[in-house]
């Protein structure tokens, strides 16, 4: 899975005061669980613009000023209710021998059989939740839908993989296709149409 950088400063304070001043000045603030202890960093908003404005997955390489790096992944991010500006993030540390639990998004390849023959494709799950180790985290998981005919469903059981863990149902559908309304108007149209050819013929 490809990381993103974020250069960031330690905090010294993390009062309220001191998180204000940081946010006035394009900064903001954010915390990393997970290792020995916490730690308490700032770091420029524009640096989340790549990690937080987009569809994809990205574990996160956090470099503070005095040479120490930590390794991680997104754990939760707060937004200004008004001016959706980023408030505050929390990062979650991760290392190379121990699973780590993250949302991939999901890759739609083919054009189904069933969309072909006018039927209409419902993606249920645009992100499927995995557990795997740092090294084994995927940029996004490839799902072949070519064959789906009308009616069919794909569950989530026949994306199994050996690298990582889904943690959902083997039973969870991740998308189908289903007949389009057009195709239901004209079935109903064909019925009354041959209900009344048939009742001309009896009279």
């Amino acid at each position: 899975m490809k990381s993103i950088t974020i250069n960031g400063s330690q905090r010294e304070s993390v009062g309220g005061k001191a998180t204000k001043a940081l946010r006035n000045a394009g900064q903001v603030p954010c915390v990393l669980y997970g290792g020995d202890k916490s730690v308490h960093f700032s770091a420029a908003e524009l640096a989340f613009s790549k990690l937080v404005y987009t569809p994809n997955a990205h574990t996160v390489v956090i470099e503070l000023e005095g040479g120490e790096t930590f390794n991680a992944i997104l754990q939760d991010i707060q937004f200004h209710p008004v001016t959706d500006r980023i408030l505050h993030v929390d990062f979650y540390q991760v290392f190379e021998d121990k699973e780590i639990t993250m949302d991939i998004p999901v890759n739609y390849v083919g054009n189904p059989r069933g969309v072909r023959n006018g039927g209409v494709l419902r993606k249920n799950k645009r992100s499927l939740r995995v557990k795997a180790l740092p090294g084994n985290l995927p940029d996004f998981i490839d799902t072949n839908i070519e064959d789906l005919k009308i009616g069919d469903k794909l569950y989530i059981g026949k994306l199994a993989s050996e690298k990582y863990t889904f943690m959902h149902p083997d039973n969870t559908v991740v998308c189908l296709v289903r007949r389009s309304r057009a195709a239901i108007t004209v079935d109903e149209d064909d019925e009354e149409e041959g209900e009344a050819t048939e009742e001309a013929a009896a009279e």
